[in-house]
């Protein structure tokens, strides 16, 4: 196999996420391996911003971040190279844009932030959506059907149709937090079902999102310039780095119960801890930030 398109190889990203399985059928099973692979292999983090880069929408700049520094990215980074994989490799893809909710405010964004795959397999349509980290990643491919409870490790996903507008949600375990002095931590999802985001079927384009690329970068009401992050999935759970606070969160530790782990960090054992945890080396110093209070996404 030697699918390339100028220096992007799907070899080359298949060593970088370490999958090793066959690629004879495009199926879902070949689908939902190669997906898992990426958010366990590819952090979902803006760290670029807080290390003074600039975050691109162009591919061969994404494919050098991701798969040559080993480094990971927001939605418009890894699920635009993800549908670049899929669709090289033949799948019926089609980009989407979606809106996502605030918790803070109570209401979705009026910018469309949020860049996501459908794939259509065997005539059936998945979203695949490998860039929103911490306990909303999905670790399977979900099935674009209304009001079907679709469980998975980290939860109860769902999708809701109203009028062409499908709603994205999931209910969580209880949670058992040991250090009970971030037991009150913006970090900690309260709520037992959670909005996630809204989309619409209609096809976008990656230049779609131009406008927001740079405004979430640059804008001091963005959630992206007020904290520092880096998120990883793991087998059995996920990994976060937020500021100076690691958590890390093991899924169904007992029935019904998921246990998350909190961790404050000093400015030496911050870039220490990217390297150990998420396999992230950083060219340029970073600067961690956690401002608390409200931003848009």
């Amino acid at each position: 196999m030697n699918k390339h398109h100028g220096n992007m190889y799907l070899e080359e990203y298949f060593t970088r996420t370490g999958y090793k399985g066959s690629l004879e059928k495009l199926d879902l099973a070949t689908l939902t391996a190669i997906f898992q692979h990426h958010i366990r292999a590819v952090p979902f983090e803006n760290l670029s911003i807080h290390c003074g880069e600039t975050i691109t929408l162009d591919l061969a700049q994404i494919y050098t971040k991701i798969v040559k520094k080993r480094r990971g990215g927001w939605c418009m980074e890894n699920n635009q190279l993800l549908s670049w994989v899929l669709k090289t490799l033949g799948y019926n893809t089609t980009i989407l844009g979606a809106y996502v909710y605030n918790p803070q405010l109570n209401v979705y964004a009026t910018r469309m932030t949020h860049l996501i795959v459908k794939v259509v397999v065997d005539g059936r349509a998945y979203i695949v959506d490998a860039g929103f980290g911490v306990s909303y990643q999905m670790w399977q491919p979900m099935e674009l059907v209304s009001g079907k409870d679709q469980p998975q490790t980290p939860g109860i996903f769902r999708f809701t149709e109203d009028n062409g507008i499908w709603y994205y949600e999931k209910i969580r375990r209880k949670q058992y937090i040991p250090n009970q002095s971030f037991s009150d931590s913006d970090l900690l999802e309260k709520r037992d079902r959670r909005n996630i985001y809204l989309f619409s079927l209609e096809p976008r384009k990656v230049e779609d999102f131009q406008f927001q690329c740079s405004y979430l970068q640059t804008s001091p009401e963005s959630l992206f310039t007020k904290k520092s992050i880096c998120t990883l999935q793991t087998v059995d759970g996920f990994r976060a780095l937020i500021g100076w606070t690691l958590s890390e969160t093991t899924y169904k530790y007992k029935e019904d119960m998921d246990l998350v782990e909190f961790a404050t960090l000093n400015d030496e054992e911050v870039e220490k801890t990217l390297r150990e945890k998420f396999n992230i080396c950083l060219e340029s110093k970073l600067v961690p930030i956690h401002i608390k209070g409200k931003y848009t996404i």
